[in-house]
C-alpha cells in the first residue's frame, strides 16, 4: 500500500498483490484492509459507485485532492477548514467533531 499513491478498491489491490506472484485470496484482502482501517494505518472514502477505496496516508489530520479520471490522490491541510468545521461547532454547542472532507476534480495530466 505504501507504493500506491491513489485510492483502490480491495479488489484492484488483491489484483496488483497477485501480480506481484502472492498467492492470496480477496477475502483476506479486504479482512486485512478493514483491520488498517479501524486502526487508522489506510484512509477510506467511497467512490461514485458506493464501493470503499483505501489508501495509507499519514498520520496527521488531512484532507485529499482526488482526480475523478485516473485516481491520483494528494494529501492536502485545510486550515481554514479546521476553523470553519469548528465554528459551526461551536455555534450549534456540538463538542468532540470530527469531519472528513474530500476534494475531487481532474490533475493537471487530465485536464491538459
Amino acid at each position: 500500500m505504501e507504493s500506491i499513491d491513489r485510492f483502490v478498491s480491495a479488489q484492484q489491490l488483491h489484483e496488483i498483490i497477485r501480480s506481484g506472484g502472492d498467492n492470496i485470496g480477496l477475502a483476506t484482502v479486504y479482512r486485512n484492509l478493514q483491520i488498517l482501517a479501524e486502526d487508522g494505518e489506510v484512509d477510506t472514502l467511497r467512490d461514485d459507485q458506493g464501493e470503499m477505496l483505501y489508501r495509507m496516508c499519514g498520520h496527521a489530520h488531512h484532507h485529499h485532492l482526488v482526480c475523478r479520471r485516473c485516481g491520483l490522490t494528494i494529501e492536502v491541510a485545510g486550515q481554514d477548514v479546521e476553523k470553519w468545521a469548528d465554528r459551526v461547532a461551536s455555534e450549534h454547542n456540538f463538542a468532540q467533531v470530527n469531519h472528513t472532507i474530500e476534494l475531487f476534480g481532474l490533475c493537471a495530466d487530465c485536464h491538459g
